[in-house]
């Protein structure tokens, strides 16, 4: 069994009538639309962040070592996937 914790939340007024409209029209209770609610949020922002990470990841590997692709390359490459052609990605060049 997973270990859970207690939290409050204070809610506007209005944010929490609408929480539970949407419980009552989905015949769930509060508690589930909002721990859906939050499970959600927390997932689409973790991948936020690790999307983020790797931009700047991807940023000092190209300050360090100066290669890249220009955007003409890529959507090449990118337009003979689409077409079903098999081909590896272009060499990255400074």
């Amino acid at each position: 069994m997973k270990t859970q914790v207690n939290t409050s939340v204070k809610l506007p007024s209005a944010l929490h009538a609408r929480v539970v409209n949407l419980a009552e029209i989905r015949q769930r209770s509060t508690h589930a639309v909002m721990l859906q609610a939050i499970e959600t949020y927390v997932e689409r922002e973790e991948k936020r962040e690790a999307w983020r990470q790797e931009g700047i990841a991807a940023w000092e590997e190209y300050q360090r070592t100066g290669l890249h692709l220009t955007n003409a390359e890529v959507k090449e490459w990118l337009s003979e996937l689409a077409e079903g052609n098999n081909v590896e990605p272009p060499k990255c060049h400074l």
